[in-house]
């Protein structure tokens, strides 16, 4: 992704995806880099093709599978050729019809390149890498985003790896891709570990609920420890706090309890605004009031 658009400069997602909210009959353009990082020249397709998200994934269609998003996007260059360690820009068009309805689409534009069988051989391989879209469709302000932080489930796998599985609720109305890190502290005699990176992948529509995991290493004790959580996705970001303690090997332990749920300040300072709001109405209310009593 070379382009963003500019009320989304610090959003981590707009940088590597197409995310937007646009009203029906609205166009757009993003323009693509796309590169050849190998020692041969290479004939590269450029495509859109179909996405959905399924079991908390975002999946991609088979081939060049086709949706109402794909039906919507236009590009100046479908097949580019590339030699060893170059690139080039391709100008991707999405045109929303005039009587799309509203809610989210989602899809990829590929760029897929082919290897010949190596001597001997008969096997083709195919090679793609691409840029994922959410493209939310309604009238008015986009939907906001938002999510909360459900159960702590400590377990241990029958290997002895420690792990903490943490729930997400999607609260908002957009799509969330979660990404996080996760800190122990207060564990035996004080110890300390991480943070860990959460396992990427878990992506949930709005309304739904997953699982994020974490992963710790073997030799770690089973504590207890306090478990600080720290999630985000694009601009929101949730930390939680809590107490766990991991099982033997081949179990799945307690839940956590937690201690502190926070979030960012960006929250805070929306929600310390609208009671700014509040009380500057209860007041204006009180004045009027005074000022309808004096005048009897």
């Amino acid at each position: 992704m070379l382009e963003a658009p500019t009320n989304r400069r610090d959003d981590p997602r707009a940088r590597r995806y197409i995310v937007d909210h646009l009203p029906p009959g609205e166009t757009i353009t993003r323009q693509l880099l796309v590169t050849n990082r190998t020692e041969e020249r290479r004939r590269i397709d450029v495509y859109p093709a179909a996405a959905t998200l399924e079991e908390n994934k975002f999946t991609f269609g088979e081939g060049r599978a086709a949706n109402e998003l794909t039906s919507w996007i236009s590009l100046d260059r479908t097949t580019v050729e590339l030699g060893p360690q170059a690139e080039t820009r391709v100008r991707a068009t999405i045109r929303v019809p005039p009587a799309a309805s509203a809610g989210e689409r989602y899809g990829v534009i590929w760029a897929s390149t082919t290897s010949l069988p190596r001597p001997g051989g008969q096997v083709t391989q195919t090679h793609r890498v691409g840029v994922r879209m959410y493209l939310d469709i309604g009238p008015g302000g986009e939907p906001p985003s938002d999510f909360t932080i459900g159960d702590l489930i400590p377990a241990r796998s029958p290997q002895g790896e420690p792990s903490v599985a943490i729930g997400v609720t999607n609260t908002g109305g957009r799509a969330l891709d979660l990404t996080g890190k996760v800190a122990l502290t207060e564990g035996p005699a004080g110890t300390r570990a991480g943070p860990f990176d959460v396992v990427q992948g878990t992506t949930l529509a709005p309304g739904q609920s997953g699982q994020v995991t974490a992963r710790f290493p073997a030799e770690l004790s089973n504590g207890p420890w306090t478990l600080q959580v720290d999630l985000e996705s694009g601009r929101v970001k949730k930390t939680a706090t809590g107490r766990i303690e991991f099982p033997d090997p081949g179990e799945t332990g307690k839940p956590g309890t937690f201690l502190s749920q926070l979030v960012t300040w960006w929250n805070v300072a929306i929600a310390a605004a609208g009671v700014l709001v509040v009380a500057g109405l209860t007041t204006l209310a009180r004045r009027y009031r005074r000022r309808i009593l004096v005048g009897r």
